[in-house]
């Protein structure tokens, strides 16, 4: 059997036999000739079956018209050249077509319940086959680029020196304290939760490991069914030791941010076009960073309203103050600063010249806030006392603490929403689309208030 070749390598064996596998994403008859679009990892070919001229023909041609979509193929056939009358410039081997020789049926489709790239197809009947539209061209193109984002986020921390680890999903009595959880039936004998964040394990491994990062599976159970919420969700999370301040975990971020951004524009132009967006507009200095109360004021002042006094934004403040940004500096990605210490996690460092703000910050990207992040209390006295005043029992933080009654370094860290920040990238409607298989209140693959979909 002949090795097989990847279909992006194709250009270079122009006028040489190959053998490709894939599977068919179009088959057209057209009179004599049967065309095909074959796809794998790599990319998408055409291919031609040309008039049959003898018995062998003959056969390969019952074979051809016997070939469907999503048919798992092996083909063997000659790279020829296009004429140059016919070169597709704009598209992957838009300069070599395929003339098929032979085809062998690896493995056969029914026939397809809709057209999977239609436009107009819902979000339900996407989520509802999510095997099938997983094939899509759009949703495709969504993980591809998904995937260079976790790959550049891993990367380019790894380089600065951080190490990858593995938060937990089951936590104790130590899940944050927060009231959107998930409770573990009594399977210990005692309270458990899915965890809705890695926070309290990076920080623990800041104190051998000084710098550290996870990607980690989180979830959230709030009641909410809007365009930005998911219950299971995955973050980017990093945490480094030795800051004085929230900024050095700012330019963290902002260098990580960059460079995610570049990777994504330089690899997936092509897919950037098909889905009608742009590559993120990075300013040639620092983006811009806005004080709470500093942005309220710009939201009122540019686009009228109430905003200033409020403790957070609201999600038009959000694209109101992204907006100014872009216009201002150039720049899809802003950051807001000195959030109410109410507003912010336990562990929130106070600002120490207003001890009613903290050291905290958000990222927002193209109107949406998809990043969190804050100068931690490293102090364990400091800490205890702020779950009191939270009416939070410390005992239950017993094994978190540890942490810090040993000895913990000055630190601070981060966590972006990897599902969010892919929502942006792309210009996504709805976070849901940014997620392989999406759960939220309503849904867990199918949708909770039906049975599965029929065949």
């Amino acid at each position: 059997m002949q090795e097989r070749t990847l279909i992006a390598d194709l250009s270079s064996h122009t006028g040489e036999n190959v053998s490709i596998s894939g599977i068919v994403s179009v088959r057209r008859d057209q009179g004599k000739l049967v065309f095909f679009d074959f796809h794998d990892r790599s990319g998408t070919v055409q291919g031609v079956v040309l008039p049959a001229k003898d018995p062998a023909g003959e056969a390969l041609m019952e074979t051809a018209k016997d070939t469907r979509q999503e048919y798992s193929v092996r083909v063997e056939g000659m790279v020829n050249a296009r004429p140059e009358k016919n070169i597709q410039a704009d598209k992957q081997n838009g300069d070599i077509e395929l003339e098929i020789k032979s085809i062998s049926i690896l493995s056969r489709a029914e026939e397809m319940p809709f057209d999977k790239d239609a436009d107009d197809l819902t979000l339900e009947a996407r989520f509802d086959y999510r095997p099938f539209t997983l094939r899509s061209q759009r949703d495709r193109d969504i993980f591809r680029v998904q995937a260079t984002i976790v790959t550049a986020f891993r990367n380019a921390l790894i380089e600065r020196g951080f190490m990858d680890f593995q938060a937990p999903v089951l936590v104790g009595g130590d899940a944050e304290g927060g009231s959107a959880v998930f409770e573990i039936p009594d399977y210990y004998g005692k309270r458990a939760y899915l965890a809705t964040s890695g926070q309290l394990y990076k920080q623990i491994m800041v104190g051998p490991f000084e710098r550290v990062m996870t990607i980690a599976k989180t979830f959230r159970a709030e009641k909410s069914a809007t365009t930005r919420h998911l219950s299971e969700i995955t973050q980017l999370e990093f945490e480094m030791a030795f800051v004085e301040t929230h900024e050095p975990v700012m330019d963290m971020l902002e260098e990580i941010t960059r460079f995610i951004s570049t990777e994504v524009a330089d690899k997936h132009g092509d897919i950037l076009t098909r889905l009608g967006t742009t590559p993120a507009l990075l300013p040639e200095k620092a983006y811009p960073r806005f004080r709470l109360s500093e942005a309220q004021e710009i939201i009122e002042r540019e686009f009228g309203g109430k905003a200033v006094g409020e403790p957070d934004l609201e999600p038009e403040h959000e694209r109101q103050i992204c907006e100014y940004a872009k216009r201002e500096f150039g720049s899809d990605f802003v950051f807001i600063t000195h959030f109410p210490n109410k507003k912010r996690a336990f562990y929130t460092y106070a600002d120490p010249e207003n001890p009613d703000s903290t050291l905290s910050f958000d990222l927002l990207f193209r109107g949406l806030e998809i990043n969190s992040g804050s100068k931690r209390i490293h102090n364990y006295q400091d800490l205890v006392e702020k779950m009191h005043a939270r009416g939070m029992d410390p005992e239950k933080f017993s094994f978190y603490l540890q942490a810090f009654k040993y000895g913990m370094p000055p630190h601070g860290g981060c966590s972006t929403g990897l599902e969010r920040i892919t929502m942006r990238m792309l210009e996504l409607g709805n976070v849901k689309e940014a997620s392989t298989f999406p759960r939220d209140m309503n849904r867990i693959d199918n949708l909770l208030s039906e049975s599965a979909p029929e065949d």
